[in-house]
Formats: C-alpha cells, sequence, structure tokens
C-alpha cells in the first residue's frame, strides 16, 4: 500500500504506474476526490468534538438559564456529530478501498512495456550445452527413467499434479539441502513454514484470497487459503510488530509447499512441471532498512545466480517490464534458465524489491534508534530454488543419448553420491 502522502505530493507518478502496468482497477482521481472530503469530515469532526468537550466541561459551573442553553448546545452538537461521524466512517471505508487498488511506484529502470517480450536482458551466464542428438523434454525423460509420473498423478488428483520417484525424489530433497548449505552461511535464518495462511495476510502481501482474479486455493467457511509461495507466511511472520533498527536486516530461507490454481494457463510450454498446481520450493525473504533495500536487491539476485552457476544450468538474467510486474513489485529481476526441451529460456527464479508497500498492509515497523518515531521496512522476496522448474533445467541439460541423466556434482554429496539416472523402460 502506497503512503497517501506520496499519492498526494506525487500523483502523476502513481498514475504512470498504474498506466505503465495496465492496471484498470485502479482510480488516482476518485481516491484523492474521497480523500478530500474525508479530511474536510475529519477536520469538521475534530471540530465539533473540541466544541462538545469545550461546552461539557462548563456546564458544571452554569446554572439556571445559562446551564439550559448549554446543555442544549450540547445535544445539538451530539446530533451533528452523529451525521459527521457517519460520513468520516463512510469516506474512509471508501479511501480505504481505493488505496489498497493503488499499486506500487516504479524504479527508474523498470523497462515500459505489457509482456514477457519486453523484459530487458540484463546478463547471460554459460555455454548453451551442444547436443549430438534430438534433445528430450522433461516429460518424456521423466517416463523413460520412471522418475516422474503425471498419468498416475492425474488419477488421484487430477491434471498438473505430479508424483516424483527414484532419483527425482531425491533430488527435490537435495536441492533444497543444497540450497541451505549456500544461503544458510550468509545469515538467512532457515524456517519451515505452515501451507495455509490467514486471508488477511495474503491481502496483505499482495495476493487476492478471493474473487475471480485469484490464482490461490480457498479453504470453504474458513477466512484460511493455501499459499502460493512462502513470500506470504514470512511476510505475515512480523505482522504489527516494531522491530529495532539493530534487528535489521532480517532475513529468513523459507521452505514450503506452494499451491497455485494457474487459472488460463495453456498451451505447450506450459507443459509437464512447468505449470503445475503443487510444488516445493525454498524462498528468500528480507526485511531491512528503506536505504538497504536497492543493494539487498542485488545481492538475492547475486545469490540465486551463484546457486544456479553451482548447479552450471546456463541463463539469462531479465529486468522485468511494467507490464508483467504484480502490483508489490518496485523492481523486480527473473532469471531464465536454458531448457532444451523447448529450445529456449523459461522462468525459474524471481526477486523483487517491494519497498515499503506489503510492510503498510500488514503493519510491520521498526526504530532507527531506539525511542525514535516508527518507520515501515522495506521488504523483498527472492526465489532460492523452485524444485520443479529447477527439475526441468537439470533433466534437459544433463541429459545424455541413451535417455539417461547426469546428476550435477553439486547436488551428488546429498544424493548419496549418484552419479546418474538410469532408464528404466
Amino acid at each position: 500500500m502506497l503512503d497517501i502522502k506520496v499519492i498526494r505530493e506525487q500523483a502523476d507518478r502513481v498514475r504512470q504506474s498504474i498506466e505503465q502496468r495496465h492496471i484498470k482497477h485502479a482510480d488516482v482521481d476518485r481516491l484523492l476526490e474521497v480523500d478530500g472530503r474525508w479530511r474536510q469530515a475529519q477536520s469538521r469532526l475534530d471540530e465539533l468534538r473540541g466544541q462538545r468537550n469545550t461546552i461539557s466541561a462548563t456546564i458544571k459551573t452554569l446554572e439556571g438559564d445559562e446551564r439550559t442553553r448549554a446543555v442544549e448546545q450540547v445535544k445539538a452538537l451530539k446530533g451533528e456529530l452523529a451525521e459527521v461521524e457517519q460520513r468520516t466512517e463512510t469516506l474512509k471505508t471508501e479511501r480505504e478501498v481505493l488505496l489498497r487498488r493503488m499499486p506500487n511506484l516504479l524504479a527508474d529502470d523498470v523497462p515500459v512495456g505489457r509482456t514477457d517480450e519486453q523484459n530487458v536482458e540484463v546478463s547471460r551466464w554459460g555455454e548453451l550445452p551442444t547436443l549430438a542428438f534430438e534433445p528430450r523434454n522433461h516429460v518424456e525423460l521423466g517416463k523413460i527413467t520412471d522418475t516422474i509420473d503425471f498419468d498416475r498423478a492425474a488419477q488421484v488428483t487430477g491434471g498438473n499434479f505430479y508424483y516424483l520417484k527414484h532419483e527425482a525424489a531425491l533430488m527435490e530433497l537435495a536441492l533444497q539441502a543444497y540450497v541451505a548449505a549456500h544461503v544458510v552461511p550468509r545469515g538467512f535464518i532457515p524456517m519451515i513454514t505452515p501451507d495455509l495462511a490467514r486471508d488477511e495476510v495474503l491481502d496483505g502481501i499482495g495476493f487476492a484470497p478471493r474473487g475471480p482474479e485469484t490464482q490461490v486455493y480457498s479453504i470453504v467457511d474458513q477466512e484460511l487459503s493455501l499459499v502460493g509461495t512462502a513470500e506470504i507466511t514470512l511476510g505475515g511472520y512480523h505482522t504489527q510488530q516494531i522491530l529495532e533498527g539493530a534487528q535489521l536486516p532480517l532475513r529468513y530461507l523459507g521452505f514450503s509447499h506452494c499451491f497455485r490454481t494457474e487459472a488460463g494457463a495453456y498451451g505447450k510450454e506450459s507443459r509437464g512441471l512447468y505449470r503445475v498446481h503443487q510444488f516445493t520450493k525454498a524462498e528468500m525473504f528480507v526485511l531491512c532498512q528503506p536505504q538497504e533495500s536497492a543493494a539487498v536487491h542485488e545481492e538475492l539476485l547475486q545469490i540465486e545466480e551463484e546457486l544456479l552457476q553451482g548447479l552450471q544450468i546456463p541463463y539469462r538474467v531479465v529486468n522485468v517490464c511494467t507490464g508483467e510486474l504484480g502490483a508489490p513489485a518496485f523492481k523486480k529481476y527473473d532469471i531464465e534458465a536454458w531448457m532444451p526441451g523447448r529450445s529456449a529460456y523459461g522462468e525459474v527464479t524471481s526477486c523483487s524489491n517491494c519497498t515499503d508497500f506489503q510492510s503498510r498492509r500488514l503493519n510491520i515497523r521498526y526504530r532507527p534508534e531506539p525511542k525514535s518515531p516508527p518507520q515501515y521496512v522495506h521488504m523483498l522476496n527472492g526465489t532460492a530454488v523452485a524444485v520443479s522448474r529447477t527439475l526441468i533445467a537439470i533433466f534437459e541439460n544433463y541429459q545424455q543419448q541413451d535417455g539417461s541423466i547426469r546428476i550435477p556434482e553439486a547436488l551428488r554429496p546429498f544424493m548419496g553420491q549418484l552419479e546418474t539416472i538410469p532408464v528404466r523402460l
């Protein structure tokens, strides 16, 4: 949520953010109109309360007609007060609704565009594999190694679910251990987070927990939803808290299952593990002071790159364009790994600087100095590993001509020194 003062003072910048993100439901002019009326009503309310209190305080010193007139004045003020209080509350509610529709501001270097085709490439790493045979995609590889089973999952659960078997199951666990070994020594607190969160927390992070635009599964008759990322539960961990500046930055590494409806996500590029309804992810999450967040954002990107480099997976980094940014993000990087089965890059991680957008909604603040006025923290998130998409990149880049798959050396210590996933046809 934006600071209303920023919207009052930088209305054109907010309008630009809305326009460049192609958001239809945010209306700056209406918000400013309602905000102005609310401020007037609040001012009148304070004035009336002051008059009432002043007259009430003098009544006990008055006698006769003066006392009667003062009592009548208080009664009259009470009637107007009730009307103004109701109007103020109505305007406040509408103001809050309109304010929560405002997206974050945009960093100056965010590229303007509508789709991911307008994302701007920042860098590339690694040589694309040169295969002396026609590469298979991960779905085919999963079948011939008997490591990924979509068919049985469809019978048990439905489409876009899967079983991991044999070495693939071990590889999921190995990826989490690999990430922990790399990230925890950098000061990240490892956490296993809940798979459910209150709808108010989802809303605070910027996810729509209900309604036609939601991408999460909601629990019937409860204000709970399955999380789409540990960003939700890590972000909600310090809700309503005031932290001390000396505690910051706070760094967390959250391990969770993620559940997403992926409504409307169809097509050849979305097949297999690329868009699924459930997967495991390790998420980095940082709360820091505002002046630190730009550097922390670059640090998260660096860690993500180091993890992929350790796995020897070619990738590219893109600066995500305005039309592809979620409302909370001030700036976002995606890393896209090379996937030979589709002869293209595919997103495997992202990291976002959400500044104070989420902390205002969740009321998470800090004191720069002891006893100083609290300020809102900046909050950032970054994917350490999304297991399902990382498996795609590993299977397809490490495949061999017979369909077997070499196991990356970085994962072998966490898989009993296994070197190869064999063909099991």
